[in-house]
């Protein structure tokens, strides 16, 4: 697979399905596609100016966006509760934008609502599609074994405390 390992997919599913946050108890972050982008520039930059956001869309994907349309589109990101910015000491006006939302959250939000839209709120199924229609290495293979081993484990559980014990 394209991933860096499942870990995200791992701690997602675990989460919706064995917390039982398969239907949305949080508020669904909904961004657009250039809000997107730049939330990743921050992830993998960390805090920083517009233009060094505008460097770094550049140099990962190849877009050339104007100053005031990646100004705007923090502004944005900031009034959604999603980046946070402050004004450089060293830098006169510039300010300096930190992604306030993880990469872990943005995903399960999404995730969230794909499980709404395509499966009734049911992580299970779209589990079952990625794992016939995706190829997996070995060690990923090894980290859903531990997921399904994890959920036997909570179902267990909570059928134990349903018994009273």
């Amino acid at each position: 697979m394209a991933w860096a390992g499942l870990s995200w997919l791992v701690d997602v599913c675990f989460t919706l399905e064995a917390c039982g946050m398969t239907r949305s108890h949080r508020r669904e972050i909904e961004l657009g596609d250039a809000e997107l982008e730049i939330l990743k520039a921050l992830w993998e930059t960390g805090p920083a100016t517009v233009r060094e956001v505008m460097n770094r869309l550049r140099e990962t994907s190849g877009r050339e966006l104007a100053y005031t349309t990646v100004q705007t589109t923090l502004t944005r990101l900031e009034k959604k509760g999603c980046v946070t910015s402050r004004k450089a000491a060293d830098s006169g006006q510039a300010h300096v934008f930190r992604a306030k939302v993880s990469r872990e959250r943005i995903s399960q939000s999404r995730l969230r609502a794909l499980l709404e839209q395509l499966y009734d709120g049911s992580a299970a199924p779209l589990v079952v599609q990625l794992m016939e229609t995706e190829r997996f290495t070995p060690d990923e293979i090894v980290q859903l074994q531990s997921l399904i081993e994890r959920l036997d484990d909570v179902a267990v559980n909570k059928k134990k405390k349903g018994k009273g014990g």
